[in-house]
């Protein structure tokens, strides 16, 4: 049977939020302490023991939870909930990039505005320095 068609085969979920996180196996091996040739062998395992889930799941960023329900359908709901503690301020606790508290073009105006005010504030320096020679 082939493993794309298999739901609950987690080293092809760990593979592919893997590649969705643009890392190699190599790059995942190192984390893990591992060789290439496991995180293939990991991939290609329909199961895996509890603690080593832990532990790729640690190093690709996610929680165990996002790799043993991963979907392709539902990756987005599974990339907004992704573990991260420094952005927990979304639903249940879980970052969620669609609610923003401020409206980013509001901020770039913002920088736009100071950088301008402080060039404003150079070209008033220079000025006077060139006067008082």
């Amino acid at each position: 049977m082939n493993t794309a068609t298999k739901p609950n085969h987690i080293g092809r979920k760990i593979s592919r939020i893997r590649e969705l996180k643009d890392m190699k196996q190599e790059a995942l091996a190192q984390a893990l302490g591992i060789s290439q040739q496991t995180v293939s062998a990991i991939e290609n395992s329909e199961t895996i023991e509890d603690t080593k889930l832990a532990e790729v799941a640690k190093a690709l960023g996610v929680s165990v939870e996002a790799i043993k329900n991963f979907t392709e359908e539902n990756m987005i709901n599974y990339f907004n909930s992704f573990y991260d503690n420094s952005t927990s301020t979304g639903i249940n606790g879980m970052f969620n990039p669609t609610h923003c508290t401020f409206n980013p073009l509001d901020k770039v105006i913002e920088l736009y505005e100071r950088m301008l005010h402080a060039e404003k504030e150079k070209v008033e320096y220079l000025e006077k320095l060139l006067k008082d020679k």
